[in-house]
Order: C-alpha cells, then structure tokens, then sequence
C-alpha cells in the first residue's frame, strides 16, 4: 500500500513537472490525508529527493537523487509497460539471476531489475562484466513475446538498436554497434547485451534482456585489462550524466522497437540494426567454437543471423562468434 501511494505521487509530480503541487491536491489525488501527503514528501527528501515547499502553492521537486532508485526511474518514465515493475537493489550478485527468479514467480512483462552494483556480472560465454558501484547502469528486462522460440535472438538486435537509439538521444554520439552485442563508441566497448531464453519446445517463457552500460566511470574505474578496450558515456562527452534518465530512455527506446517488431517483424529492425553496424562492407574474423571464419561481413538475415563472404565466394551463417574487424 505505501509504494502504491508513493507511486501515485511521484505520477502526480511527473504530470506537473514545473507546477507546484498543493498538498490538497495531492491528498485527492492519491487518496489519502494532507498529514499522509506530508509524511510521503519527507520520507522522498530521506530518499535524496530535493523538495521546494512555498506557502499557498505547495510542493516542487527540484533535484532528484543520484542514486537510481524504483522512483528515480518511475519519475517522468514515458512507457506504457517496461519499467513499471520495479526490483531495485544496491548491491547484487546479477540481476539475471534474479529476473530469472522472478519469471519463476510470473512477474510481469516490463518488469525490470535494477542494481547499483553487481558482484558476478557477465557478459556472452559467461564472461565477467566490470560492474562498480554507481557509475553504470546493470539492469535485466524481462519480456515474454509471442513468437517461435528459434527468433528469441532477435531480442538482441533490437536491444542493441534501442541503446544506440537512446545514446544518441541523449547525447552527440555516434555508437556503432559490433555484431552480435556490442555498442561500441570510438572503436571502445560501451554497453554489452545478454539475452536468455526460458522456454518449452514450442513456446517462450520469457526472454530476459540483460544491459550493461558504463555511464559514468573515468578512465581510473577500469582494470588495467580494459582501459585500453572499454569506454564510458561520461569520457566520451567530458561530463557526468543522470543514470536515471539513460535508464528511461532506454526503455522507452526499447519499448517502441520491441511493439514495431511485434506488429511489423523483423524486417524494420534489420534496416536499423545494419545501418549502425560497424562490420558491414568490412572484413572480419568470426571466431566460431568449430574454427574461424575470415571474409567480408555481408549483413544479417532475416533471423538475424550474421552472413560472411569467404575470399573463395562461399556465403557462410554465423549464429555465434566473437568478431575481430580487421585493422
């Protein structure tokens, strides 16, 4: 019942972002006493929430936290379904695991879990994925499309399209994405995609999208390792960004792809996908787990699956592989 509350006053903020709010109105809106509204207006100031209270005109929010709390992200967040279902944590061993979970308990679709901190991130190839506290955005989207499971890895494309879409939104960056889920800002890994399936033989359970993305370390948060391979947003433009309004763009981006998919199919986000692909023309090697593949990147398929020209002519599928563009 609190967060109930709490939710239906940050809407009410997010519906008059520059108005003040009596606390009358907010007490109708809500439903419940002034004494109540007041009571909810101090545990937001405990949250980090910066509120300007006026006489005879009420309450403004004036600055929000920077931590990415379930509020910070439902403030002003402009989806129908992704990101209405909140599972915030500080510190995590993976929000994978943990949307797993809550697919387990028939959470909804939309529902995302979010970490300030993951202590086992991974990536592909069960990877580990550099996830300090604060600077980045860890989070697993949990969607359960009505399609085959063999198109499930279409889901990654999509996300991938999304987080180009909501970088250059935000800012003047041109993000390429290095197929099958890499965004890559100047040659430097920016964001990695990992999409699991959960699914019977013939329908999807769910698929769970999981997104890291380095916002705001410097150069210094790296392990030696990556410094020379990894890139944040913060480095990339020489200053800070809300992580809470990246999340949201996120997902509104990611929302809009994922409905045209849904009514239009794969085609629309084929064309997107290639025109931000940094391998396309170019040559590269896949390294596949039966051998490499060395030849010109063609594009995607219809499935999504990647099409390489070998030098003698011969057009190979490439479902899965790490891919090296030639220097």
């Amino acid at each position: 019942m609190q967060s109930e509350l709490r939710k239906k006053l940050l809407d009410a903020f997010t519906n008059h972002t520059d108005d003040y709010l009596s606390g009358q109105h907010l007490a109708d809106v809500i439903g419940c006493s002034r004494t109540a509204v007041w009571k909810h207006i101090e545990e937001l100031r405990k949250d980090g929430f910066e509120l300007e209270a006026v006489r005879r005109k009420g309450y403004r929010i004036i600055s929000t936290p920077e931590r990415v709390t379930a509020d910070e992200i439902r403030l002003g967040l402009k989806t129908a379904f992704l990101g209405r279902h909140i599972h915030y944590e500080e510190s995590v061993d993976s929000t994978q695991k943990i949307a797993h979970h809550l697919v387990n308990e028939d959470s909804p679709e939309g529902t995302i879990v979010i970490a300030e901190e993951q202590l086992s991130g991974r990536g592909r190839m069960d990877r580990p994925w550099h996830s300090p506290k604060f600077t980045g955005i860890w989070m697993s989207v949990i969607l359960r499309p009505n399609i085959p499971p063999p198109k499930a890895p279409q889901l990654t494309l999509i996300a991938a399209v999304a987080v180009v879409q909501a970088i250059e939104e935000l800012t003047a960056l041109s993000p390429q994405i290095k197929w099958p889920n890499d965004i890559l800002l100047n040659g430097k890994k920016v964001t990695g995609i990992l999409t699991e399936l959960q699914a019977d033989a013939d329908r999807i359970i769910s698929i769970i999208i999981g997104l890291g993305m380095n916002v705001n370390q410097q150069q210094d948060d790296f392990p030696e390792e990556l410094k020379a391979i990894a890139t944040s947003l913060s480095i990339e433009i020489g200053e800070k960004l809300q992580r809470a309004e990246v999340i949201k763009m996120l997902l509104h981006k990611l929302e809009q792809l994922y409905l045209l998919y849904l009514e239009k199919g794969f085609y629309p986000i084929k064309l997107l996908w290639e025109s931000y692909a940094v391998s396309i023309g170019k040559n590269i090697t896949a390294r596949t787990l039966t051998g490499s593949i060395y030849g010109k990147a063609l594009g995607i398929t219809e499935d999504g699956v990647l099409m390489i020209e070998d030098p003698s002519g011969k057009i190979h599928h490439v479902y899965s592989a790490d891919i090296e563009l030639e220097s």
